[in-house]
């Protein structure tokens, strides 16, 4: 079943579950009601994603056969994506025609003001010069274009490598499962547009910064202190913190170091940080937890983050926000939540451990199975409570970081192990890298953090950064400078 829910409505059913937890329920109930389609953020609950959809063809066209009837060939496609409806649960599409003139073009670009994006759907030969004026109106655009669908796909490239083809990608494939992937990166740049990152610190970060990511993706940052955190503690009911740390305990495989009162305080904190999220209209929450915050709290927020992690939310550690806005994007792209890791080495395997402390359990977004997980402390720190999740092995990871507002950095592999062992932080995994392993280290920069997905995300990443004119380097392939 989908839920087409807005923002804040998730935020007030979300509220509602936690008033039940306080009465003596679980919030299971409202949880599992409000999570709908896994592939979808709540990140974009407050609007849909707007895509003008727009068919292109020639009657009597050569190509695919004079005798195709262009309006049944459009019900076949619309056909294609009823079928995929639950692809598109978050995506409206306003302008959505046939256009067979370039005056019918030229019509249909006049619709295309507030529009995330344009899929164009490739009928038959002879369709450029409505693509051009379609691209003439600035949006991005991608191109759906099955086979036999004209010989245009010859100049495609040529197009995209010109000035008026900055803004268009293509899809050139008989799979119809792609037109849910052509839609992905609008939906990534709709989710950061209208997502708000609440940064728990006493630091004010770089205006500078702050300013960038704003002009460039559209995403408000804003900074509380301690004093926010702490009255929301105390507004959490001592019995609701109580019954989640039983659901946390009980769902463990085992506690090996916290006490139960720690692990009490932290679902507390866990409870607190949703209610900020709703009192601040956000999805996402970071805590300078290794700062200005160390400490300083009754908890710290390692299970509050991977609560928020495992519902669709974001808990993002350590106020890192260049981690932050990337686990945003790559989770609008995948639907999955990110991994913040600090890596490490083994040429032996070959392979990079990456580690952090702070381990998600639904790594297949809130609607996947949950991986197995262990309650301990913080491993470097000796304190504190975390979940120490034995992720999926044997799968595709694509792991990346966004520097400032210009570059990508990424790579892709396949995990081959869950480590379990008391030396680094407590969650890992070992990923063999596509490409070289000994280019990834010797060209690693820009400081340990980096965000995993489960998938692989590189065609996403590639048509995302076309659009936002975004350097993307695979960091086991190319030597950075």
């Amino acid at each position: 079943m989908m839920f087409h829910l807005r923002r804040r409505a998730f935020l007030q059913l979300t509220a509602a579950g936690a008033a039940a937890c306080w009465a003596g329920g679980t919030l299971a109930g409202a949880q599992a009601a409000a999570m709908g389609d896994p592939l979808i953020s709540p990140g974009a609950r407050r609007s849909k994603v707007r895509v003008a959809k727009v068919y292109l063809g020639i009657p009597n066209a050569h190509w695919p056969t004079p005798a195709m009837d262009l309006a049944r060939e459009m019900e076949v496609y619309e056909d294609a994506f009823a079928q995929r409806a639950a692809a598109f649960g978050d995506v409206e599409f306003p302008v959505n025609q046939l256009v067979t003139t370039v005056e019918g073009a030229q019509e249909a670009a006049t619709k295309l003001a507030g529009m995330d994006g344009v899929l164009a759907i490739h009928l038959s030969m002879g369709v450029t010069p409505m693509l051009q004026k379609i691209l003439a109106a600035g949006t991005p655009t991608m191109l759906f274009a099955a086979p036999y669908s004209g010989h245009e796909w010859t100049h495609f490239g040529q197009i995209m490598r010109n000035p008026e083809g900055a803004l268009l990608d293509c899809v050139l494939t008989s799979d119809l499962d792609q037109l849910a992937a052509a839609v992905r990166p609008f939906r990534a740049m709709h989710h950061l547009r209208e997502a708000k990152i609440v940064n728990v610190s006493e630091r004010e970060s770089s205006a500078e910064y702050l300013q960038a990511v704003r002009t460039k993706f559209g995403t408000e940052i804003v900074r509380i202190e301690r004093d926010r955190v702490l009255a929301a503690y105390e507004a959490v009911p001592e019995a609701a913190a109580k019954a989640e740390a039983r659901q946390w305990i009980a769902n463990a495989e085992k506690v090996v170091e916290p006490s139960t009162e720690e692990i009490e305080n932290s679902c507390r904190l866990a409870l607190a940080f949703e209610r900020l999220l709703q009192e601040e209209d956000a999805t996402t929450i970071t805590v300078d937890c290794y700062g200005t915050m160390y400490r300083k709290l009754p908890a710290f927020p390692c299970i509050g983050f991977t609560r928020l992690n495992d519902m669709g939310f974001a808990g993002i550690c350590e106020s890192d926000l260049k981690s932050a806005m990337t686990f945003i994007l790559m989770q609008s792209l995948s639907g999955n939540p990110g991994f913040i890791s600090d890596p490490t080495l083994d040429e032996s395997k070959p392979g990079i451990i990456l580690a952090h402390c702070l381990g998600s359990t639904k790594m297949h977004g809130p609607a996947g199975e949950a991986s197995p997980y262990r309650i301990r402390s913080i491993m470097e720190r000796q304190e504190g409570a975390v979940t120490q999740v034995f992720m999926p092995v044997g799968q595709k990871v694509t792991q990346a970081e966004l520097i400032g507002t210009e570059k990508i950095l990424y790579f892709t592999g396949d995990v081959l192990e869950a480590p379990d062992t008391d030396r680094g932080c407590r969650t890992k995994i070992t990923v063999k890298v596509d490409g070289d392993l000994e280019t990834l280290w010797q060209n690693w920069s820009e400081g340990l953090h980096r965000v995993t997905c489960y998938g692989d995300l590189r065609t996403d990443l590639k048509r995302f950064c076309r659009f936002k004119q975004i350097e993307l380097v695979d960091e086991a392939k190319k030597v950075t400078a």
